[in-house]
């Protein structure tokens, strides 16, 4: 699956898409990520991307013309048959959740290509919202000081859903949200730390019995923390 991000700081992706299993996602070609300074698209001298907002008020606004530079020069230069998806990074878009995230990576097996666009200042030019972005993610309620930190969130909670990303296939399938509830508690070496054991159960061997309890503290858990998940 191919991800384009726009953004005005590519260091602040580079670091977290460097790392760990997307790093070797990447390195296995599951995943190609191409990160890009939006400054090369804005003209003149000082390639400037944002100006004062039309009838006043705080802060810049993000200019029209880079933002469709960039977008219709990656979108002529996809696969034949590509047709890329622009999604906003703002936090007046959709939740990102379990399901929207499952949505987009089922795309990969079809040669999905997502180009992400990270606002900064005020955000962007309405009209890129408008013609341009065909979908807006937010990733909570609250404001970051860019979209780069959540376009890094947006492709890891995509990507690791991707058959092949993760190294256990079954690991996905069992995390918090997967199924509406949270994940169960979970516990490695020593069996005693302090004083405080590990559930005799999970020392059991009945495979059975360790997933009935794995489930029901997950759901107790679930109950207790995140009560509207049930509801």
């Amino acid at each position: 699956m191919r991800f384009d991000i726009l953004t005005l700081f590519p260091a602040i992706c580079e670091g977290p898409l460097g790392e760990s299993m997307i790093k070797r996602a990447r390195e296995k070609g599951l995943l190609d990520i191409r990160i890009h300074n939006l400054r090369q698209w804005a003209a003149g001298k000082h390639a400037v991307t944002d100006d004062s907002p039309y009838g006043g008020g705080q802060g810049m606004v993000m200019k029209c013309e880079p933002i469709f530079a960039a977008v219709e020069e990656i979108k002529a230069a996809s696969a034949e048959g590509s047709v890329p998806r622009v999604i906003y990074l703002s936090p007046s878009g959709r939740r990102l959740d379990h399901g929207t995230a499952a949505d987009y990576a089922a795309g990969a097996a079809a040669g999905g290509h997502l180009i992400l666009l990270c606002g900064h200042y005020e955000g962007v030019d309405e009209r890129v919202i408008e013609h341009l972005v065909d979908e807006e993610i937010s990733i909570g309620d609250y404001v970051l000081t860019n979209g780069a930190l959540a376009a890094a969130v947006f492709v890891d909670a995509v990507a690791r859903l991707i058959p092949g990303v993760l190294g256990d296939e079954n690991s996905a399938a069992e995390d918090s949200f997967a199924h509406g509830v949270l994940e169960g508690p979970q516990y490695t070496r020593p069996v005693d730390f302090r004083g405080w054991r590990v559930p005799e159960v999970l020392l059991s061997g009945n495979h059975a019995e360790i997933a009935k309890w794995r489930a029901e503290r997950g759901a107790e858990k679930t109950r207790r923390v995140r009560p509207d998940l049930l509801k």
